[in-house]
């Protein structure tokens, strides 16, 4: 007799200790299956590297993949702790869509509905974006930038077809530029939405589970 296969393990993704600490510190009683929470260090090489480790034991074969952390929000009126769903990541390597955008963004609301919710494409960069530069990014069609993001759910989609999306709390935006996470008021902030967003990941997760109509 055969055994009923167990649900998907899931896998989240940051760069920052302090990242990994609010997902750590995070209420989790509501994960589906197995969950795996990387540090994968930062910047798009060590994202790289470390998922495509990671994702090479075969316990997460068919793992989804979510992106998180917190970024730079290129578009005004952006404000430190609001979130931003990537609609696709992209690089110089291509563009990676993202699975399950619209109920991401539900959860998310429920999860934190004092937060505005963007959506849209959410670029990588190799280093920390600043002045002049955020505003050609936003010129580009992005509303978010960070460095780990798109190498992340690249690296994911090539070791094997599996769900995968980029969340991201923003921590500076155009108006609200940060000299060093952790330390300001926004930074802050940001640390405590990561913290609270753990349950709208896992309803996104319980979302890929159930039959398709």
């Amino acid at each position: 007799m055969s055994q009923k296969p167990g649900p998907a393990p899931l896998l989240i993704a940051c760069a920052l200790g302090i990242e990994h600490l609010a997902l750590r510190s995070g209420d989790r009683g509501g994960a589906d299956g197995p969950l795996t929470v990387l540090r994968t260090g930062m910047g798009p090489r060590a994202a790289e590297r470390s998922v495509t480790r990671v994702l090479a034991d075969p316990a997460l074969a068919g793992a989804a993949v979510l992106a998180t952390g917190f970024c730079a929000g290129l578009a005004p009126g952006m404000h430190p702790g609001d979130l931003v769903v990537a609609e696709e990541t992209r690089d110089p390597r291509g563009t990676t869509p993202c699975t399950g955008t619209d109920l991401l963004v539900k959860a998310l609301m429920r999860a934190v509905p004092a937060r505005t919710v963007h959506t849209g494409p959410l670029t990588g960069s190799e280093h920390v974006v600043r002045g002049q530069e955020r505003s050609e990014l936003l010129a580009t069609g992005a509303i978010a930038v960070d460095m780990e993001s798109a190498a992340t759910l690249h690296s994911a989609v090539r070791t094997g077809a599996r769900p995968v999306a980029a969340v991201r709390v923003v921590v500076d935006a155009p108006e609200h530029e940060l000299v060093r996470i952790g330390t300001l008021r926004g930074g802050i902030s940001a640390f405590r939405v990561l913290r609270a967003v753990l349950p709208a990941f896992f309803e996104w997760h319980r979302s890929l589970l159930l039959p398709r109509r």
